[in-house]
């Protein structure tokens, strides 16, 4: 990933995450997700389903299942966690601080870590709940992002084949067709003041394809986008990304028309357009579940993007198991991460053949909301 240091403040979002050192403690001593419960016997639902109800008949209280600790303090499901803790034992367990040799299992290794980006706690506090000392505290949340980012950067590779590319856009159907992807870029703020920039493209799901962090948030859209390996190695036309007004018009970047004349198709398109970029503002949302990427984050700018690149794989992971703890609900989006200003132009925008395949879009657009 491209860093840079970044200079720019930007406002807080924060999100509490209730952690108890019970809690704590209960999830450190299980070594496996509990046992799904016995299914009910198929004779005894059957008798049941058969009676008709009746209004003197007292109903008995649904049983709930116990929630799990799990999603509250790391979040994520248990099985998750030791989906996780398979996969990186090895990782977690093979480096110690020089000199200083931890005491410490990898389950307790991955659960000081995860600790550390799902409630944004200081290590400190940290140390604390799980009675091991902050610098110890610290040690595995740096480890667990160096692991993350370094061996697992696969998770967040932008398709290259056109059958991968071809079911992202087959995603965003019946929407625009040849769309492989929505691009946003978000601050998250680092102490001191200042923030970094983090690139973003999702698919339709929300699923993370890329992200280009540690520039200077003071950096606009556009020159972030400049700075990325997204611009230089692009899209392919008659592939193209759309992202919102703060980013130019190119061949592979559809972005929204400025001032629309009403019921006309560039209106239509505009709408069209705007429920596309939804996944990215979602995903965007979700990152800030993660109460490291909430608060300010007190670390430098380097650790910083390590923490916005993990979050961005674990969010992956997460998907990709259906386990949607951390993922933000539909309709909570960061509306002002899309605008219908102009963006500093880039050399290339605003070309003719983009303008033609923008004017031809939206004409479909115009029959799709017709339609």
């Amino acid at each position: 990933m491209h860093q840079e240091n970044p200079k720019l403040k930007t406002p807080k979002s924060t999100m509490a995450i209730s952690i108890t050192s019970q809690t704590l403690l209960l999830l450190l001593l299980l070594p496996s997700p509990p046992p799904p419960p016995p299914p009910s016997s198929p004779l005894l639902l059957s008798s049941a389903l058969s009676l008709r109800p009746s209004r003197k008949r007292k109903r008995l209280p649904i049983p709930r299942p116990n929630p799990d600790p799990s999603k509250s303090t790391f979040l994520m499901s248990s099985s998750t966690f030791h989906y996780l803790l398979g996969l990186l034992e090895p990782l977690l367990d093979c480096r110690d601080p020089p000199g200083s040799p931890l005491p410490l299992s990898p389950h307790s290794r991955l659960a000081a870590g995860l600790l550390r980006l799902a409630s944004g706690a200081p290590y400190d506090q940290i140390s604390r709940l799980l009675g091991v000392p902050a610098d110890a505290a610290r040690f595995c949340a740096r480890r667990l992002c160096r692991v993350l980012c370094t061996n697992f950067r696969f998770w967040l590779a932008f398709p290259a084949s056109d059958p991968d590319l071809d079911s992202v856009s087959a995603g965003f159907l019946p929407s625009l067709p040849n769309c492989c992807g929505a691009i946003v870029c978000a601050r998250f703020e680092v102490g001191g003041g200042r923030a970094i920039a983090a690139q973003v493209v999702a698919d339709a799901s929300s699923r993370i394809l890329g992200v280009a962090t540690g520039f200077r948030g003071d950096r606009d859209d556009s020159e972030v986008l400049q700075l990325s390996s997204l611009y230089k190695g692009r899209v392919s036309v008659p592939r193209y990304l759309v992202g919102g007004g703060s980013y130019p018009l190119l061949p592979w970047l559809m972005v929204p028309f400025v001032g629309p004349r009403v019921g006309s198709s560039e209106e239509d398109f505009n709408a069209v357009h705007r429920s596309m970029c939804e996944p990215a503002l979602r995903t965007v949302a979700s990152l800030r579940n993660w109460g490291v990427l909430s608060r300010p984050i007190e670390e430098d700018a380097k650790m910083a993007a390590a923490f916005v690149g993990a979050c961005s794989i674990l969010h992956n992971v997460l998907l990709m198991r259906e386990d949607y703890s951390a993922l933000s609900e539909v309709g909570i989006v960061e509306d002002r991460l899309l605008n219908d200003r102009e963006s500093r132009c880039l050399p290339e925008a605003f070309s003719e053949e983009a303008l033609a395949i923008r004017r031809e879009l939206a004409v479909k657009a115009k029959e799709i909301r017709g339609s």
